[in-house]
């Protein structure tokens, strides 16, 4: 539960800002197109830390990395708080997200190695559920909060927060720290920072456009460019920053594949869903936010499902499941209306909210199924870079479905622009389901308690 609330708060923070905009540049003498530069400066702080954060863990300890980032978190909080300039609060920004970049995969690290794995299922289902239920809070509780008291409280709140889970998580958390006296690769580092950083920044540049939408084309490639370099860099190297032989390992190859897959429908949802009832349906803020929010029931609700149906159907049958049907209700939320009864969207989000909880509780669970203890650090650091670029690929393709359905009509978004890209984001979501099928029956049962007679570990093992 202290991992759990740290992520909470670095979920809700990335998030919680979005309707807060005009508010904060009024106050700061700026535009809130140019501040959308603040968000882009956390999310490139965050691709190009995060890989380095399996190295921190193993070298200084990941207890102690865990705390120093909640420190730095609320320390980069602070300074968002007293920014008056543009400068001032992109740079604070940058700061706080160098801190969340250590809570999320140190804090799955730190959950994995403190946890019989015939239990992951079920603590991965209470951290899975900040990750699902902030992008849905945070909206609403911005335009709360900036509405009826000041913007600067959105940051305020993560000081109590981040100083309790200081002093709880030295108090209560196990300290299993393996450290390795592996060598940095800083070669590996500046690479996947130009790599990660350039993706992310040109992701979002497409997406949400604050600059020239050429220099988003741009950086994108030369993120392309690093990455390929990297992966050159990584073969001659004994200790590579983000070692690509991890996908050797079967379960967490397909883990990787098909949850990220997932992700890119799952990420263009915030984006596409408020923007929808907002412009589409004429809802105000705070009502788009209490229809969306029912997800979050729906994540909540996976909690007390998730270990036992893993542990009854397996991991191939419920993620496969999961992944299908769940990309049908993202498709479904196409045929959404603002003559429909808003009983009944609320009704397919809140299926929609539990399958992606559960979905997510089996990716994270399976990713570490057949990991070493040794690659633990690894696997997290991985993980955590793959979801931010399927995030940031997500609201990018849901941008640019908007964005190309528009001008077919040579006009300003309506409805249908909407239905076409939860169309195509949600058949895309769906196909995720043909890398779990792959799985063998019984793929993962020390970790899900499933049994199936005659299955091995993973279809194609032996390839």
């Amino acid at each position: 539960m202290i991992l759990a609330v740290a992520l909470f708060m670095e979920q809700l923070d990335s998030t919680v800002i979005s309707t807060s905009l005009p508010a904060i540049a009024a106050d700061i003498g700026t535009e809130p197109v140019a501040l959308k530069l603040a968000l882009t400066s956390y999310l490139v702080s965050l691709a190009i830390f995060i890989p380095i954060s399996g190295w921190m863990s193993d070298r200084f300890g990941a207890r102690n990395i865990f705390r120093l980032a909640i420190l730095v978190f609320v320390m980069g909080s602070v300074a968002c708080a007293f920014s008056n300039s543009l400068p001032t609060f992109v740079i604070s920004r940058f700061f706080q997200g160098a801190g969340a970049s250590m809570m999320t995969p140190v804090g799955r690290l730190l959950l994995v190695r403190s946890t019989p794995r015939n239990e992951l299922v079920s603590a991965m289902a209470w951290l899975t559920i900040p990750a699902l239920i902030g992008p849905l809070v945070g909206p609403p509780l911005g335009g709360f909060l900036t509405t009826y008291l000041s913007w600067h409280w959105i940051f305020w709140i993560n000081v109590p927060i981040g100083l309790a889970g200081i002093v709880f998580a030295s108090r209560y958390l196990p300290v299993l720290d393996v450290r390795t006296p592996r060598p940095i690769d800083f070669v590996g580092f500046v690479l996947t920072s130009i790599a990660f950083s350039g993706l992310v920044f040109g992701l979002s540049v497409v997406s949400l456009p604050a600059l020239p939408i050429v220099y988003g084309y741009l950086t994108i490639a030369v993120g392309v460019t690093a990455g390929l370099l990297y992966l050159l860099h990584a073969r001659r190297t004994e200790y590579p920053l983000l070692d690509p032989r991890m996908f050797r390992y079967p379960l967490f190859r397909a883990a990787a594949l098909g949850g990220n897959i997932f992700r890119v429908g799952v990420g263009a949802i915030p984006f596409l869903l408020p923007l929808m009832l907002q412009l589409a349906f004429g809802l105000n803020p705070a009502e788009s936010g209490l229809v969306t929010f029912v997800s979050a029931i729906g994540a909540i609700t996976s909690k007390f499902l998730a270990e036992r149906t893993y542990a009854r159907f397996g991991f191939r049958t419920v993620l496969s499941f999961g992944a299908g049907v769940g990309g049908f209700f993202i498709f479904v939320n196409g045929f959404f209306s603002p003559g429909m009864p808003i009983a009944l969207i609320m009704g397919v989000l809140l299926l929609t909210g539990l399958l992606r909880s559960i979905t997510f509780t089996g990716v994270n669970a399976l990713s570490f199924a057949d990991v070493d203890e040794a690659d633990m650090s690894q696997a997290t650091a991985i993980n955590a870079v793959m979801q931010q670029l399927s995030i940031a690929t997500g609201v990018a393709l849901a941008g640019a479905l908007l964005e190309i359905s528009s001008r077919t009509h040579a006009g300003p978004l309506n409805l249908n622009d909407f239905h076409v890209a939860f169309w195509v984001v949600g058949i895309f979501s769906a196909c995720a389901a043909l890398s779990f099928l792959r799985l063998a029956p019984d793929a993962g049962h020390q970790v899900s308690g499933h049994r199936a007679p005659g299955g091995n570990a993973f279809a194609e093992s032996k390839e």
